[in-house]
């Protein structure tokens, strides 16, 4: 794409208390990087609206879904099965360019597209087990800036929360998994899409 890459980010210090590790970095890619990368992944992402169980009943999701990495490897949350398709060369520039700056391998990318503030994601853990013991998960936004929530799977509080911006980078990683959930909640006021690309690693 002809980009030039951004100085080395600076990353906010841990964002969690205890029992776990998440870093911030506001300034993980460019501007330049991060408008051209959103206007290619809406249009070249072969974007699904899934359905889930809730209370016994299927719902579609609040959101789009996408699945990239190894097609011979698929990953399922929640109660859906997601078949991978092959990495577009832009995910793989951008897969590179973390695994760079991160020494960590990621082999998928769980892509979400949230239309606008009435797309949300619950509150969850990427604890499965194919994800191994301490996964390492790098979620990078593009569009437009989303309110994020941490809290602790058991008692509920402290509650941390801070503002995802376009083209910024969150790592979560350690125990964070475990002891830790996370949400990406309704915000009616957000007019604009945002689009958040969450790499990890699967174990097999």
């Amino acid at each position: 794409m002809g980009m030039q890459y951004s100085l080395i980010p600076t990353p906010i210090a841990n964002l969690l208390p205890f029992q776990g590790e998440a870093y911030f970095y506001p300034n993980f890619l460019s501007l330049e990087e991060a408008d051209l990368y959103f206007n290619v992944l809406q249009d070249g992402l072969f974007w699904q609206h899934e359905p889930i169980w809730m209370f016994g009943k299927q719902i579609l999701q609040p959101r789009l879904t996408a699945l990239y990495g190894d097609p011979k490897v698929p990953y399922s949350y929640s109660g859906i099965a997601m078949q991978a398709l092959p990495f577009t060369p832009e995910l793989e520039r951008i897969k590179q360019r973390l695994q760079d700056f991160t020494q960590h391998e990621f082999t998928h990318v769980l892509c979400n597209y949230y239309r606008d503030g009435h797309d949300s994601m619950g509150w969850h853990r990427d604890n499965e087990v194919v994800l191994g013991k301490n996964p390492k998960i790098a979620s990078i936004t593009f569009g437009a800036n989303r309110s994020f929530q941490m809290r602790p799977y058991s008692g509920k509080v402290p509650k941390v929360s801070l503002e995802l911006s376009h083209g910024s980078l969150l790592l979560m990683e350690g125990e964070s998994q475990h002891y830790w959930e996370h949400q990406l909640p309704k915000i009616k006021k957000v007019q604009n899409s945002r689009i958040n690309l969450t790499f990890r690693k699967l174990v097999i």
